[in-house]
C-alpha cells in the first residue's frame, strides 16, 4: 500500500514462488489449495513511492517515515479511497452513546458519487480491479508495527473508539487467523514488539482500527462496504525498510500465517442461486443471514461465498422478480459447507412501463373483481 513499507512487497514476491515451487514439488497442501482457490497477488501499489524510499534507503542507508510513502502526486493511498464511512455513519449527530452507530443508511454495497472524487490511478485500478473479480478475502499489507488490523477503520465521532462493523466476529476470528501463527504478532499483548518506537499493546497480536487510530478513506473499510470482500490490515514490520540481511526472517515469521489466511476463503457457507424453472444462476441476488446487518451478492452465475463463524443461521435468497426463499445454514470451522437456493419466478412483478397512477388502478380493479 505503502511504497516505503517494503516488507510486504517482498513477502508477496516470495510467495508466489514458494506456492509454486511447493505445487511442483506434489505438497499435497499446496496442491489442494491452489486446485480450490482463486488466488491474486498484487506486490505493490504503489511502484513510484518504493523508487522514492529505495533512493533514500541506497544514499544514506536509513529509510525517512514519510519519504516513499505517497505515490507520484504525494497522495496517500490509504486516504484516497471513497469515504464510505461518512455515508453510512451520516451526520455525527447520529451517534449514540460511547459512539455507537444509529443507522443512517445502507451499510453493504455503498456506492460513492466517483465524479466528485479525484481518485489517484493506482486506487481507480484496484478499485476497477475489485469490481471485475468476486473477491471473498483480501489483505493490505503495511509496515510501521506488527498486528492485525480488522474494520471499521473509522468511528461514527470520528474519534479514536472501538467501532466494529456487524461481521465483528468474523473479522475477529481472521485476525487471529493470522497472528496466532505469527511468532512476534502473537505475543503483542504481553510485550510491544516495537517498543523503542512508542507502540502499545495489542491482546492476542489484533485490533480494531479505530480503535488504534481512526483514518478515513482507508481501503479497507472501502472494500467491506461497497463489495462483497472481508479485508484485513496486516502491519509486518517495527522498520518500513529494513535491511536486506533481516528479509529472511520476515519470511519466516509470516509464511504460515500467510497461508493460514488465504485457507480462511473456505469457511462460512457458499452456494448457487438459481431460477427454478429454467436452473440458471441469478446474478446479483442477494444474501441475508438474520442477526447480521450485512449483506452480500451473488456472482454472474449466481454463485456466492458468505464468510461466518461456526453456527446454525437463517439465511434468504432474493433477486427482483423472483420469491425470496429463507432456509437454516450450519457453518463449522475447518469447512466450507453449501447453501443453494432454488428462487420461484414472481408472476406479479410490476411493468415498468405502467405508471403509478395505472399500476393503483390496476390494483383497484384487480380487489374490485375479487370482491364484487
Amino acid at each position: 500500500m505503502h511504497g516505503n513499507e517494503a516488507v510486504g512487497r517482498q513477502l508477496l514476491i516470495t510467495l508466489a514462488q514458494y506456492i509454486c515451487e511447493e505445487y511442483d514439488s506434489g505438497s499435497p497442501d499446496m496442491q489442494r489449495l491452489v486446485n480450490s482457490t482463486r488466488i491474486h497477488i498484487l506486490p505493490t501499489m504503489n511502484p513510484d513511492g518504493f523508487d522514492m524510499a529505495l533512493e533514500q534507503f541506497r544514499e544514506t542507508g536509513k529509510c525517512d517515515w514519510l519519504v516513499g510513502r505517497c505515490n507520484a502526486n504525494d497522495k496517500d493511498l490509504n486516504r484516497n479511497f471513497p469515504d464510505l464511512d461518512r455515508i453510512l455513519f451520516g451526520d455525527k449527530r447520529n451517534c449514540g452513546s460511547l459512539g455507537h452507530i444509529r443507522r443512517h443508511g445502507p451499510n453493504n454495497h455503498i456506492q460513492a458519487v466517483k465524479s466528485k472524487l479525484k481518485l489517484e490511478p493506482e486506487v481507480k485500478s484496484v478499485m476497477e480491479w475489485m469490481e471485475q473479480y468476486p473477491f471473498v478475502l483480501s489483505a493490505n499489507l503495511h509496515g510501521g508495527d506488527i498486528v492485525a488490523n480488522y474494520p471499521l477503520d473509522d468511528s461514527c465521532t470520528g474519534r479514536r473508539e472501538f467501532s466494529p462493523s456487524p461481521d465483528n466476529a468474523v473479522f475477529q476470528y481472521l485476525a487471529l487467523s493470522y497472528s496466532q501463527f505469527h511468532p512476534v504478532m502473537r505475543k503483542q499483548g504481553e510485550t510491544p514488539a516495537c517498543k523503542d518506537m512508542g507502540s502499545q499493546l495489542f491482546p492476542d497480536g489484533i485490533t480494531n482500527g479505530a480503535q488504534w487510530y481512526p483514518l478515513a478513506g482507508g481501503m479497507q473499510d472501502y472494500n467491506y462496504l461497497h463489495t462483497n470482500t472481508f479485508e484485513l490490515t496486516l502491519e509486518l514490520s517495527c522498520i518500513k525498510m529494513p535491511p536486506e540481511s533481516e528479509l529472511e526472517s520476515y519470511w519466516h515469521d509470516n509464511v504460515n500465517s500467510l497461508l493460514y489466511y488465504i485457507t480462511k476463503t473456505h469457511m462460512g457457507i457458499k452456494g448457487l442461486v438459481q431460477d427454478a424453472e429454467t436452473g440458471e444462476g441469478i446474478p446479483n441476488a442477494n444474501i441475508q443471514v438474520k442477526g447480521i446487518d450485512h449483506d452480500i451478492t451473488s456472482a454472474a452465475d449466481g454463485d456466492y461465498w458468505r464468510l461466518l463463524v461456526d453456527g446454525i443461521y437463517r439465511v434468504t435468497a432474493s433477486a427482483d422478480g423472483y420469491h425470496p426463499v429463507t432456509k437454516t445454514c450450519l457453518a463449522v470451522e475447518h469447512e466450507i459447507l453449501d447453501c443453494s437456493f432454488q428462487l420461484q419466478p414472481s408472476n406479479d412483478i410490476p411493468n415498468p412501463k405502467e405508471t403509478v397512477d395505472e399500476r393503483l388502478e390496476n390494483m383497484l380493479s384487480q380487489l374490485h373483481d375479487t370482491y364484487k
